[in-house]
């Protein structure tokens, strides 16, 4: 309970995007400079498969979270197979998620695998497309 109310409040505190800008009135000179920062926002539950958070996963499951709901255009099963996150992959295949579904570039749980060099996760991903 405790590592999914850290989570969720570091979500939340990592949600905001900044912008700063200076412009200095040198007269020989202007230098502009502008930082932006990007905030890619992943839900709870990816966050805690990235992290390989077994027992967190199985609880999420186990309250009724999506084992397919996408989080910043991936599945569940996408970020365990980029983080190579065999047994969170066979929790989240025994719940139902789909080996199907693809990303925006068109790109599976299988192919996620592949690119990550995940062999563990590949493994069972195409032992379960059989």
């Amino acid at each position: 309970m405790r590592k999914t109310i850290f989570m969720i409040a570091l979500i939340v505190g990592a949600s905001f995007t900044t912008a700063n800008a200076t412009e200095g009135n040198n007269e020989s000179a202007t230098t502009n400079k502008v930082t932006v920062t990007k905030i890619v926002k992943v839900n709870a539950f990816c966050v805690a498969i990235s992290k390989g958070d077994f027992d967190t996963v199985k609880k999420m499951i186990q309250f009724g979270e999506n084992v397919n709901k996408t989080s910043n255009g991936k599945t569940p099963l996408m970020y365990a197979a980029r983080y190579n996150r065999a047994k969170i992959a066979n929790l989240l295949l025994e719940n139902g998620a789909k080996l199907d579904y693809k990303d925006k570039n068109g790109r599976t749980a299988i192919d996620y695998a592949k690119i990550s060099k995940a062999t563990d996760v590949k493994v069972i991903l195409e032992n379960a497309s059989k």
